[in-house]
C-alpha cells in the first residue's frame, strides 16, 4: 500500500489546498482505515473556510460525509472487516459514555463531530475512523453509493436537528427557511409525517422551484416578497412549526415571527453570529426552541427508508467531480446559487 495520499488541507481561514499528505494509520484498536469511494462537501466545510470554526487547526484534512471500502481494521473492531462497503457517520462515537448511553452520540466524550474539524477528514484518498464499530456502517449490496452519502450528514441533520426537534406532526402547517441541502433534507424528511402544508422560504428562485418538486405546498421568495407577511396572512395565527436552516439573523428572526402560540422553532443553521431573541413576545406564546449538533441515531432508519424508495436524496445531487478538482468543486458549493449547487459529489 502507498505511504502518501491527495488530501485538502485547511491553511487557515480563506485557505485550502490539495496536497500530498501521508495515508492514515490505525492510532488505537478500534480504528479502521477507510478507502473513500465518494465524498461531499457540506456548509459546515464552508464555515470552516470562513473562519466560523476556530477549533479546526491549519493542517487538518476537511471533510466529514463519505462512503468507502475499509482496508485494514485495529485487533479490537469486530462489527467490520477488510473490504466491507461502508458509510463514514459525521459522528464519531465510542457507544460507552454517558452521551452514548443517552444517544447524544454528538456529545460523545471521546468523539462527536471530529472528522474533518479536531481530526483529519474525508476529503482525502484515505481516512481514520475512530470508533469504528459505532461510527460506520455497512453498505447493502446494490445499494446506490451517492445516495448513501447523503446519509452520512444531511439527511439525518435535517431529519432530527429540524423535525423531531420541531415535533412535526400530521396536520401541521410548517416553514422551512432555507432551502439549500439542509433545508432540503428537512423537507424531504417532514414528509414522513404528514405535515399539511410547507413553505420553503428562500432568496434563490431556482431552489424554490426544486423545493416545489420534493414536496413543498408552497414557496416564498424573501427577495422579492414579505415571508412574514405573506404567511401570517394566509395562516390563522402563523406556523405550528418554523425550522431555521441557514444560520443568519435574518432567517431566524423570520422563524420567530412566524411561530404561532404553543408552537416549535427548530434551528438548524449554524450561526456564525449572535441572533436577536425576542423573548418578550415569544414568552406568553407558550413557544419551544430547539437547537443542536446531529447525533445520527437515526441513520439506520433513514437507510431502510432511502433502500425501499420511499425518499430519494440522490435528487439532491447537481455536481460531480473528481478529487483532482475539488478546489473547483468548493468554488461551485460556494457559489450555488449562480452555478444551482445542491450537493456535489467527489470521487478519486
Amino acid at each position: 500500500m502507498k505511504t502518501t495520499m491527495k488530501g485538502l488541507v485547511y491553511g487557515g481561514p480563506g485557505k485550502i489546498e490539495l496536497k500530498e499528505i501521508p495515508v492514515p494509520t490505525l492510532i488505537k484498536p478500534t480504528d479502521a482505515l477507510v478507502k473513500v469511494l465518494k465524498t461531499t462537501i457540506c456548509g459546515t466545510d464552508l464555515g470552516i473556510l470562513h473562519g466560523k470554526s476556530p477549533l479546526c487547526l491549519p493542517g487538518t484534512t476537511l471533510g466529514h460525509e463519505g462512503i468507502g471500502m475499509i482496508e485494514e481494521v485495529g485487533s479490537a473492531v469486530r462489527n467490520f472487516k477488510k473490504g466491507d462497503h461502508v458509510i463514514i457517520s459525521c459522528i464519531t462515537a465510542d457507544g460507552s459514555c454517558e452521551y452514548c448511553k443517552k444517544q447524544m452520540y454528538g456529545h460523545c466524550e471521546d468523539g462527536g463531530w471530529i472528522l474533518g474539524y479536531l481530526i483529519n477528514g474525508t476529503q482525502a484518498e484515505y481516512v481514520r475512523i475512530p470508533h469504528a464499530d459505532n461510527s460506520l456502517y455497512h453498505v447493502p449490496a446494490g445499494s446506490d453509493e451517492e445516495s448513501l452519502v447523503m446519509i452520512s450528514d444531511i439527511l439525518p441533520t435535517g431529519h432530527e436537528i429540524g423535525v423531531l426537534n420541531g415535533c412535526v406532526k400530521p396536520g401541521d402547517t410548517i416553514a422551512i427557511v432555507g432551502s439549500g441541502p439542509i433545508g432540503m433534507s428537512a423537507l424531504l424528511t417532514a414528509q414522513f409525517y404528514s405535515p399539511a402544508k410547507i413553505y420553503m422560504i428562500d432568496l434563490d428562485e431556482n431552489r424554490l422551484e426544486q423545493a416545489k418538486k420534493f414536496g413543498a405546498t408552497d414557496t416564498i421568495n424573501s427577495a422579492k416578497e414579505d415571508a412574514i407577511k405573506r404567511i401570517m396572512a394566509e395562516t390563522k395565527d402563523g406556523v405550528d412549526v418554523a425550522i431555521e436552516a441557514v444560520g443568519s439573523p435574518a432567517t431566524f428572526n423570520i422563524c420567530q415571527n412566524i411561530v404561532r402560540p404553543g408552537g416549535h422553532l427548530a434551528n438548524i443553521g449554524v450561526h456564525g453570529h449572535s441572533v436577536d431573541l425576542q423573548i418578550q413576545n415569544l414568552w406568553i406564546q407558550n413557544i419551544t426552541i430547539t437547537m443542536g449538533l446531529v447525533n445520527t441515531n437515526t441513520i439506520p432508519m433513514l437507510l431502510k427508508t432511502v433502500l425501499s424508495g420511499k425518499i430519494n436524496p440522490k435528487q439532491l445531487i447537481t455536481h460531480h467531480f473528481k478529487l483532482d478538482d475539488i478546489l473547483q468543486a468548493y468554488e461551485v458549493f460556494g457559489n450555488a446559487a449562480k452555478e444551482k449547487a445542491m450537493k456535489v459529489i467527489i470521487a478519486p
